[in-house]
């Protein structure tokens, strides 16, 4: 089982089982470890994923807004919730199109670090 998250924008860390790599897009181009690999691109891997896509928490925070309900259609890149932390409000937005199946957070509420608290099939 593999945990992919974003430690700042546009370079995700990616877990998989003992291994550790880190993703660094820049641009179009993605580096993997520092090494650039060919890959479809985002707008067309966004509308062929299926199944349910998690955002998380990036680090501990305090969930300052909510941006989308259940129910609402979202796209790829779309602002879905904002968290706080350090003080510091983050945006995490919608990985691919799809719509918003369950919302696991509230304002005003805190949260740590991988917690889902968006859920978007």
């Amino acid at each position: 089982m593999s945990d992919l998250v974003e430690v700042e924008p546009g370079v995700w860390s990616v877990i998989d089982g003992t291994r550790v790599y880190e993703v660094r897009v820049v641009g179009e181009q993605v580096l993997v470890n520092g090494q650039a690999v060919e890959v479809a691109s985002r707008k067309a891997a966004a509308g062929s994923a299926s199944g349910p896509v998690h955002v998380r928490a990036t680090m501990p925070g305090k969930v300052v807004r909510v941006l989308v309900e259940v129910g609402d259609a979202v796209s790829a890149g779309q602002g879905v919730i904002v968290v706080e932390a350090m003080k510091m409000q983050n945006e995490l937005k919608s990985p691919r199109d799809g719509r918003v199946m369950q919302i696991a957070a509230a304002p005003h509420t805190t949260v740590d670090a991988g917690v889902v608290l968006v859920t978007i099939e």
